[in-house]
């Protein structure tokens, strides 16, 4: 849409959502609705899949991250339809 390339549309969202998750994590530790355990491990688990996926960013052609994504949304699809 804004006739930008796959890598720095990706990094530019992941970016944008930044500010946001900032704020609500402030009012939820405000109204103490946050699990400490399964944040700090969930907040690990991001912070190595989010190093790990920009890395592989670099390296691996656009159309592998296409079918990949595609192969991820068919498996949650099909999963919930399941369910």
């Amino acid at each position: 849409m804004l006739n930008m390339e796959p890598q720095k549309a990706r990094g530019t969202s992941v970016f944008c959502i930044l500010p946001m998750v900032v704020t609500s994590s402030f009012f939820y530790y405000q109204s103490n609705f946050i699990d400490w355990k399964i944040a700090i491990l969930c907040g690990a688990g991001g912070a190595i899949g989010g190093y790990i996926g920009a890395k592989l960013l670099k390296k691996l052609p656009d159309k592998i991250f296409k079918i990949a994504f595609t192969a991820f949304l068919i498996y949650v699809s099909l999963k919930m339809i399941l369910k």
